[in-house]
C-alpha cells in the first residue's frame, strides 16, 4: 500500500517506520527540514528503543522516505495518515492548531481520491469536521474518506507496542476506508476493534484517563498505607492478583507524566465542561497526581527541616525510562521545588540530559554517572527507574554520600533489600529503613 504520514514526530515516525517494515510503501511529511535531513540519513531524532533499526532497514529496502514537500510526499498515496501534535491549551482543551495546517496543506497538494486517517489524539467529533473541512478547501474534484486510528504506544516501548499491542482501533463510517484500513492493520496480527469514528476517539481519551485514574489511586493508597504501617508493595501485590483490577499500573511513585495522560486528561475534562457534564473523578485523578510529584520534597523537608545548602542527587529526570520525553515529567516541578528551598543539585540521566537542560534550571549540573552524581551529596534521590539506577548497587551511596541517606520516588529496592546495608530509605507507600 501507498502510504504518508504527516508529522514525523513520536507518533508520526514510528507509525510511519512500522508501517513500512510490514512492506508499504512510506512517505513520511514533515516541514522541518533538519529532522527531514537527519532521517533521510538514518538518524532518528528521538530516543526509541528499536527505532533506529527499523529506520534504517527500511530506508535501504527502499520502503521508507522523509520529505518537507506535500506534493511529492501525497504523489499516489493511497492512504494518508495525520499524526500531528495537539498539545494542550490553557483551558485543558485540544489545540488543533496542527491539525488545521495539516488538513489545508493535503487539501492543497492532493489530486487524487484518498483515505484520510486520523492518528493524533483528537476530541469527539474532530474526524467529521476534517472531513468536512477538507472537502471545503479542495483544489481538485477527487473523493476524500476519513477514518480514526489512534495510537495506543508507550514511550520507551512504541516499536515493541507496535506489533505487541493489545488491540488496534479503527473507526470509520466509510465500508471501504475501514476495509482498507483493516487491510493494512492485519499485517500486526493484532486484534481489530472496528467502531464509528467518534467511538474510537473516545476510546483513545476513556483509556489514557483510567489508567491515569489508576495510579492516582494507588498512589493515594499508598500515601494512606504509610500513615497506617501498611506496605503498599504488599497491598499492590494483593490487589493486582483479583483479575478484575489487574496488576498493571499498580506501582507507586510519584506520579505520571510525559505527552499523553496530563494532557489526556485535560482534554477530557475540558470535553466534559463543553457538553455541561462535571467529572470529579478525573478531576481528582489530575489534582492527586499534581499533589504527588512534590510527596518527595515533602518528605524531604520532614526529614531535614531545611534544605538549605544541602548536596542532592537526582536520579533520572525524564518523566520514565527509556525515552528522551521530559513532558510534564515529575522532576520538572521537583527541582524547582528543591532549588527553592535553596538546596544545590547535582543530575544524572542516561538518556534525557540535552532536553533536561532545556527545560530545567541551569543552576543544576549534569553529570555523565551515577557514581559522578552520588559522590559527596548529602542525600540522594530516584525520579526516574532507568535500569542502571535500579541496580546501582546499595553499597555504593554508603560509599559515595557524605551522609547515606535516600529517597526513592519509584520503589525501585524492596525495604528487606535495603535492611541491613547500612543505608537510611525512604520510599512512597512503606515504612522508613533507619541506616
Amino acid at each position: 500500500m501507498d502510504i504518508a504520514v504527516i508529522g514525523a514526530g513520536y507518533v508520526g515516525l514510528v507509525t510511519g517506520v512500522c508501517l513500512s517494515d510490514l512492506g508499504n510503501q512510506v512517505t513520511c511529511i514533515d516541514i522541518n527540514e533538519e529532522k527531514v535531513a537527519m532521517l533521510k540519513r538514518g538518524e532518528s531524532p528521538i530516543y526509541e528503543e528499536g527505532l533506529t533499526e527499523l529506520l534504517q532497514k527500511n530506508i535501504q529496502r527502499g520502503n521508507l522516505d522523509f520529505t518537507t514537500q506535500y506534493r511529492e510526499g501525497l504523489a499516489n498515496k493511497r492512504v494518508i495518515y495525520i499524526a500531528v501534535d495537539t498539545p494542550q491549551l490553557e483551558d485543558g482543551s485540544a489545540n488543533l492548531t496542527y491539525i488545521n495546517k495539516a488538513t489545508a496543506s493535503i487539501a492543497e497538494h492532493l489530486d487524487h481520491d484518498a483515505i484520510i486517517v486520523t492518528k493524533s489524539t483528537v476530541p469527539m467529533g474532530t474526524n467529521e469536521y476534517i472531513k468536512e473541512r477538507m472537502e471545503s478547501l479542495l483544489t481538485h474534484d477527487i473523493t476524500i474518506k476519513i477514518a480514526s486510528n489512534p495510537e495506543f504506544l508507550r514511550q520507551g516501548s512504541a516499536v515493541y507496542d507496535t506489533f505487541n499491542g493489545d488491540r488496534i482501533v479503527i473507526g470509520s463510517d466509510d465500508e471501504e476506508a475501514m476495509r482498507v484500513l483493516t487491510e493494512i492493520n492485519e499485517g500486526f496480527n493484532l486484534p481489530i476493534v472496528q467502531t464509528d469514528l467518534r467511538s474510537a476517539e473516545m476510546i483513545k481519551y476513556a483509556s489514557n484517563a483510567f489508567l491515569a485514574t489508576k495510579i492516582s489511586f494507588i498512589n493515594e493508597i499508598a500515601n494512606l498505607s504509610e500513615k497506617t504501617g501498611a506496605n503498599i508493595q504488599h497491598v499492590a501485590k494483593g490487589m493486582g492478583m483479583d483479575k478484575r483490577i489487574g496488576s498493571a499500573f499498580l506501582n507507586a511513585g510519584i506520579g505520571y507524566g510525559g505527552s499523553c495522560f496530563p494532557k489526556d486528561t485535560n482534554a477530557l475534562l475540558s470535553i466534559g465542561e463543553q457538553v455541561n457534564y462535571s467529572m470529579p473523578i478525573l478531576k481528582n485523578t489530575v489534582y492527586t497526581n499534581e499533589r504527588q510529584k512534590g510527596i518527595i520534597v515533602d518528605k524531604m523537608l520532614e526529614r531535614f527541616d531545611s534544605l538549605e545548602g544541602k548536596k542532592i542527587a537526582i536520579l533520572g529526570v525524564a518523566f520514565k525510562p527509556n525515552t528522551d520525553d521530559m513532558r510534564e515529567a515529575p522532576s520538572i516541578l521537583i527541582t524547582k521545588r528543591l532549588l527553592e528551598e535553596g538546596a544545590n543539585l547535582r543530575a544524572y540521566d542516561p538518556v534525557a540530559t540535552v532536553n533536561a537542560k532545556t527545560i530545567l534550571s541551569e543552576e543544576i549540573e549534569f553529570t555523565t554517572s551515577v557514581d559522578e552524581a552520588v559522590k559527596g551529596a548529602d542525600v540522594a534521590v530516584i525520579l526516574t527507574e532507568w535500569e542502571d539506577i535500579k541496580h546501582y548497587p546499595l553499597e555504593k551511596y554508603k560509599q559515595h554520600l557524605s551522609h547515606p541517606i535516600l529517597f526513592d520516588g519509584r520503589n525501585c529496592f524492596t525495604v528487606d533489600e535495603v535492611k541491613g546495608q547500612g543505608v537510611e530509605y525512604h520510599s512512597i507507600g512503606r515504612p522508613t529503613i533507619q541506616a
